[in-house]
């Protein structure tokens, strides 16, 4: 009951407090490591063959130290008092999660679109995503905002529960840093393609069965949420395989088969054409109401995630 209890408050602790700016957050303490190993690798290892088999340091020694390290806190603040090892369980778990943080990047760009400022709405986009947004209209800004929230709702949200509710603070923070290793080195580019491929492989392998838990929770949120669940559902099966990710195209398929929207598209990235597989149909532009939408459909998701993931932890324990 108390691992149930626990992944509860960390879950409220995120939604109503977030990433309190002034704490140092543990993603940063994270991507600090990263990138002092990686300044090591990469003094050390010259040949660009050698990378790859140095590549496997980083989910080795990242992953099973943030879980180390997690465990010690916890076990020493439930040392000092059983109350104590709860708050600082919840607390961490919490920072693991990101539903406020997605929640309020989206609704920031749809505030900037309602009110007519385009430039403040790319400026808020560019801060969540990798894409060039200075000359992106309207339903490019709304397209890159659902693409982000919906996306995410995989590896911001509903992964870290999935994790709490298995393995408690220490686990969630091992899938955390497998996150962040992704996003920090696994990319398909020149300089990452060798170094970074265990990275982005091994957080392929733990998003797998969460990104498919996601997209049927999709399915039933766009049901609560009075949007097209069977397109939702039809669109996942037609068009999620098209993406790149195995399982990034879950969430953004179902997203717009709810919504009755078409995502993907081209993009650029620091003026490089991208051309992503389209994701299903053009039936109508995207507007920023469609970002609020894809919030609703974020928030029915985590509180359908959570309720199964409290029963998970209470048969676990």
């Amino acid at each position: 009951m108390n691992e149930a209890l626990i992944l509860g408050a960390a879950y409220l602790i995120d939604r109503v407090v977030g990433d309190p700016r002034g704490l140092t957050h543990p993603v940063v303490i994270i991507g600090w490591w990263i990138a002092r190993l990686e300044a090591v690798i990469r003094a050390r290892v010259k040949k660009e063959e050698h990378l790859k088999w140095a590549g496997l340091l980083f989910p080795l020694l990242i992953v099973t130290g943030s879980y180390a390290a997690v465990w010690l806190i916890v076990w020493v603040a439930a040392w000092i008092h059983p109350l104590l090892g709860w708050c600082v369980s919840a607390w961490l778990i919490s920072t693991t999660i990101a539903t406020k943080g997605l929640a309020d990047a989206g609704l920031d760009i749809a505030k900037h679109l309602l009110a007519g400022d385009f430039a403040q709405a790319r400026r808020s986009l560019s801060m969540v995503v990798g894409r060039d947004t200075e000359h992106l209209d309207e339903s490019e800004i709304c397209r890159g905002a659902v693409e982000t929230v919906a996306e995410n709702i995989v590896d911001a949200i509903v992964s870290p529960l999935i994790y709490a509710a298995i393995g408690g603070a220490p686990l969630a923070m091992a899938y955390r840093a497998a996150n962040t290793l992704d996003s920090m080195v696994g990319y398909k580019n020149e300089k990452y393609l060798n170094l970074g491929w265990a990275s982005a492989r091994f957080d392929d392998v733990l998003n797998y069965i969460p990104a498919r838990l996601t997209a049927i929770l999709l399915v039933l949120a766009s049901q609560l949420a009075n949007l097209d669940y069977r397109q939702c559902w039809e669109m996942i099966r037609r068009d999620a395989h098209l993406h790149p990710s195995p399982n990034s195209g879950l969430p953004e398929a179902g997203a717009a088969g709810a919504l009755g929207v078409q995502l993907g598209g081209l993009n650029y990235y620091q003026g490089v054409p991208s051309d992503r597989a389209r994701m299903g149909d053009p039936l109508r532009p995207l507007r920023s109401g469609d970002i609020q939408s894809t919030v609703r459909l974020m928030y029915l998701v985590s509180l359908l995630c959570l309720l199964i993931c409290m029963a998970l932890a209470f048969m676990l324990r």
